[in-house]
């Protein structure tokens, strides 16, 4: 199957994008009796989930489907305040179901488990700050890879110490964590890629550039699948750009690679993109 790429979204601000993300959510899990919400965790999607809180919609048959987790010691890092486990309990307050973490013990398990319960209805997706990691799949990360133990890069690792100023230094951030792969956020039968912050600004000219009919480009390393084009007016993405600057459509941007999946969309927030007005 080809994958769709769906026009570009732009929003004034991230609570916007929040909003509107949690409008879809709640949407796509009412068609459903049993729905995988594949998420991240991080500053990105807190919008997201704030949004879904103040909805109070019955989402008891939705899974959650954590992405990853940091190890310490081969082991789930879970009372830690800068842990994933912490953050689902003090930010992903809206009443879902079940929620899934992937096991360090036996990582494999972690995609059966997706397979059986019938693959992931959405992924929300964000891109780390500096080096564009996607969960914890950093840059030339394979496009088969699957659930996994990996090293996490000094960049991934200092964006997280951004993310999480407990950590305090980054010698006490993990080096090591449990990621899901690129091939099983590919599997998702949706996709959403949500974009907010300075930070972001090489993940979005990337984004940018495909729309001149490239492949859809993000920071890792992907390879792309078969067919995969993003034309003119089919990339669904925007970035909240009011303290932006340097960033022009026409600006070179190095393809770094593809991520394929099936009804792509890339979410984010901003004023000038959607008047057609990069920031300069």
């Amino acid at each position: 199957m080809e994958a769709t790429v769906t026009p570009l979204r732009v929003f004034e601000t991230p609570d916007a994008l929040g909003e509107a993300l949690a409008d879809l959510i709640v949407e796509r899990a009412a068609a459903r009796n049993h729905f995988l919400l594949g998420c991240p965790t991080g500053r990105t999607p807190r919008p997201v989930y704030a949004a879904l809180a103040r909805r109070k919609a019955d989402l008891q048959h939705v899974t959650l489907v954590m992405m990853d987790e940091y190890l310490v010691g081969g082991a789930w890092a879970t009372i830690e305040p800068w842990s994933c486990h912490a953050f689902v309990r003090q930010q992903m307050s809206f009443g879902a179901g079940e929620i899934w973490f992937p096991d360090p013990a036996d990582p494999a398990a972690y995609d059966r488990r997706i397979a059986d319960a019938g693959g992931i209805d959405l992924f929300l997706l964000a891109s780390g700050a500096s080096d564009g990691h996607v969960a914890f799949n950093s840059t030339g990360s394979p496009r088969d890879s699957r659930t996994r133990i990996v090293p996490l890069s000094e960049q991934t690792r200092r964006d997280n110490l951004q993310t999480f100023p407990s950590f305090g230094a980054l010698e006490n951030v993990p080096r090591h964590g449990v990621t899901v792969g690129i091939a099983t956020i590919a599997e998702a039968r949706e996709g959403i890629m949500a974009l907010t912050g300075a930070s972001k600004r090489l993940t979005l000219q990337r984004l940018v550039a495909a729309s001149d009919g490239g492949p859809l480009q993000l920071a890792a390393r992907f390879q792309p699948r078969k067919n995969l084009r993003a034309g003119p007016g089919m990339l669904d993405a925007g970035v909240d750009l009011r303290r932006r600057r340097g960033l022009r459509r026409s600006q070179a941007v190095r393809p770094i690679g593809a991520l394929a999946l099936e009804h792509l969309r890339i979410e984010a927030a901003s004023q000038r993109i959607a008047a057609g007005n990069p920031a300069s």
